[in-house]
């Protein structure tokens, strides 16, 4: 009895040995996991005052305690701040993971972990909502094409003290005593040229002394080399409250021809907020839904899971938003290689939210989770552990010296 006893210490002790090593050696890999060994006791069924017979292995418990941030410089690695698991699909099946460390697949443009797998979530629909259905995240490291202006806003500060132009006046861009005050904006052909149109501001004589004020609005499209595009035209009409605030002419649309291979645009100009007062002329805010077309120059991850791509065009595309899952019991994943769990009985199913949603907490984007195993502590289970198997090995030897005493006797 004493030998068995014995050797369920030394079978312990070396399981305690064997996670406290592999503890150790995973000190440095991302998101890991550190696990205990937790041991019960055995005592002979239906038995008092006897002592016990050894020792068994209850469990191997996983501290699901968060690790700290390591800055890594690269955009497509996320971290999970709080709660959850990355989703991601390996040969078909959906499995879990903490490690955030993400690249791109250089054949299908999707979103990968560094073994391969399909990182999950919920691409972009064409109408630029985030989908309802869990799948693979395509990246679009190609050209974003043009977009032509089709929409202005333009707010304006013009400056009452300004001389009225007289009527009859022919308004000439070369003439600068037929209007007050000028400024120009870009807008983009369907070729993505970005173009330039002239405006020119006169103020209009009053039709009484108790008339609100008026201004003309004239446009002079040019190419972006400089050439004038026809002959400039009044755009639209301000006109003005006693107290400077924009009553009428706002919208107004421009057609124009550009004649350089590109299609014909209507643009429509937003004036809305332009004021008159005794201020000097200026443009307060310009907004514009044209661009250039441009190159793939990055991707990043948000804390909301947002996935962002950048292009050289100063233009900003999400091509989806990353799922994360929670399990009612966490402690019953099954851990499997690679920093992959599975779901099973013990954990429950999968809820998953996005970040920052629901149970889910939030991604912090450039920077991966740590291995929370702390080597100190560990240092010192691997000690105890030793001087157990030792013990162990101790009276087993006693034991079988005793026997063969025995057995000479």
């Amino acid at each position: 009895m004493t030998l068995q006893t014995a050797l369920s210490g030394l079978l312990g002790a070396q399981t305690g040995l064997n996670t406290v090593s592999n503890d150790l050696a995973n000190a440095s890999t991302t998101a890991f996991k550190s696990q205990t060994a937790l041991f019960q006791d055995i005592y002979p069924a239906n038995s008092v005052n006897v002592p016990g017979i050894g020792t068994a292995t209850e469990a191997i418990s996983s501290d699901l305690t968060q690790g700290g941030l390591t800055p890594t410089g690269n955009p497509l690695d996320a971290a999970i701040q709080g709660n959850g698991y990355f989703v991601i699909s390996r040969n078909g099946t959906q499995q879990y993971t903490r490690d955030g460390a993400f690249e791109i697949n250089s054949t299908t443009g999707q979103l990968v972990t560094t073994n391969g797998a399909n990182v999950l979530g919920y691409a972009q629909t064409a109408g630029g909502a985030a989908g309802s259905t869990l799948g693979p995240i395509s990246i679009n490291t190609g050209a974003v094409p043009a977009n032509p202006t089709a929409n202005l806003g333009l707010t304006l500060d013009l400056n009452s003290g300004d001389p009225v132009i007289p009527a009859g006046t022919a308004f000439s861009p070369s003439n600068s005593a037929s209007y007050d005050a000028a400024t120009s904006v870009v807008t983009y052909d369907s070729l993505g040229n970005a173009n330039r149109v002239g405006l020119y501001f006169a103020q209009n004589p009053p039709a009484s002394a108790t008339a609100p004020s008026s201004w003309t609005v004239y446009a002079q499209p040019q190419l972006a080399n400089g050439t004038n595009v026809g002959t400039p035209a009044a755009l639209t009409t301000l006109n003005f409250s006693s107290s400077g605030t924009l009553t009428s002419g706002s919208p107004a649309t421009l057609n124009i021809s550009w004649g350089n291979g590109a299609a014909a645009s209507a643009i429509n100009f937003n004036l809305t907020g332009t004021t008159l007062g005794a201020q000097s002329f200026g443009v307060a805010g310009v907004t514009n839904d044209g661009y250039a077309p441009g190159s793939y120059s990055g991707t990043s991850i948000a804390a909301n899971g947002d996935i962002q791509s950048t292009y050289t065009n100063g233009q900003t595309v999400s091509a989806g938003t990353l799922g994360l899952a929670n399990f009612i019991n966490p402690e019953g994943l099954i851990p499997a290689s690679g920093n992959i769990y599975t779901a099973s009985p013990m954990s429950g199913q999968a809820v998953i939210n996005t970040p920052g949603s629901g149970l889910a907490g939030t991604l912090s984007g450039g920077n991966l989770e740590a291995s929370n195993a702390v080597t100190s502590s560990l240092l010192v289970q691997l000690i105890q552990y030793q001087q157990a198997y030792q013990a162990n090995t101790s009276v087993i030897q006693t034991e079988q010296q005793d026997s063969q005493r025995l057995v000479q006797i």
